[in-house]
C-alpha cells in the first residue's frame, strides 16, 4: 500500500521530522519535510502529495492557519501531529479539515496504521464515488466532486468534512441517521472521534446555510439527522 506514496512532514521540531521520516521510510513511504507553513503551502501547490502529517504549534503559521489555506485548494488527506489535546482543540482541527488528529508523545506505529487507515479511506471514497455527484434543492447547490456549496448561485464557505456530510445527508433525503452511523459513513469506520463531531458540524452547516422554504437540516431527537424536503 504504501509503496511511491507521498507524504510531507511539517514541523519546526528537527527531531520529530527525522523520527517521522524514519518510520515511514521503513514503511516504504516517500518523504518531503518542511519546517513552517509557508513551506508547506509552497510543497503542496508544486508536488501532489497522498497524506501529510502537520504540527499544530509551529511559529508565524501555526497549523490550524496553515490547514486552512490548504483547503482553499486541496482536499489531500490530513493528519495533526500536536502536542494539544484538549477535546475543543481537535474537534476545530477536524471541524477545518483534518482528516484525523494524533497527540505527542505517540507510538509511532499507531500513527502509521492511523495513516494507512485515512489512506483507505480517501480511496475509498474516491472509488466508490457515483457517475454524478452533483445535488440541486431548491436554490442549493452541492457539488462533492468540485467540493462547492452554493445558495442561489452564491457559493458558501465550508470545509470539506461539512461539505462531504452535508452531501451524505441531501443525498437521501427524509433518511434518519444515527450520528454514529454518520461518523462511520463520512468519517470512516477507524474515526476515532466521538458523536459531539457530528453535532459541531450540523450545527456549523445550519449557522452557514441559514432557513430555506424547501428544506431543511432536522433533528430527530434520541436518533440523530435527516436532511428533510419541506
Amino acid at each position: 500500500m504504501a509503496n511511491n506514496l507521498k507524504v510531507l512532514i511539517v514541523d519546526d521540531d528537527v527531531s520529530i521530522c527525522k523520527l517521522l521520516e524514519l518510520y515511514l521510510l521503513k514503511e516504504g513511504f516517500l518523504t518531503t519535510i518542511v519546517h513552517n507553513g509557508a513551506d508547506a503551502l509552497l510543497a503542496v501547490q508544486k508536488t501532489q502529495f497522498d497524506m501529510i502529517l502537520l504540527d499544530y504549534m509551529m511559529p508565524e503559521m501555526d497549523g490550524f492557519e496553515t490547514l486552512q489555506e490548504i483547503r482553499k485548494f486541496s482536499n489531500i488527506p490530513v493528519i495533526m501531529v500536536t502536542a494539544k489535546s484538549e477535546p475543543m482543540d481537535k474537534i476545530s482541527s477536524l471541524d477545518i479539515g483534518a482528516d484525523d488528529y494524533v497527540t505527542k508523545p505517540f507510538e509511532p506505529q499507531e500513527l502509521i496504521s492511523r495513516i494507512k487507515a485515512c489512506l483507505r479511506r480517501s480511496k475509498s471514497s474516491v472509488s466508490q464515488a457515483p457517475e454524478t455527484t452533483d445535488l440541486m434543492m431548491g436554490k442549493l447547490y452541492i457539488s462533492i466532486e468540485k467540493y462547492i456549496v452554493k445558495i442561489d448561485g452564491k457559493k458558501i464557505d465550508m470545509p470539506p468534512k461539512e461539505i462531504e456530510l452535508l452531501h451524505h445527508l441531501a443525498s437521501s433525503p427524509m433518511s434518519v441517521f444515527t450520528r454514529e452511523q454518520l461518523l462511520k459513513q463520512v468519517w470512516g469506520a477507524a474515526f476515532k472521534g466521538d458523536t459531539r463531531t457530528v453535532d459541531v458540524h450540523v450545527k456549523r452547516i445550519r449557522e452557514k446555510l441559514g432557513e430555506s422554504t424547501a428544506w431543511r437540516l432536522e433533528t430527530v431527537w434520541g436518533v440523530g439527522y435527516k436532511f428533510e424536503i419541506l
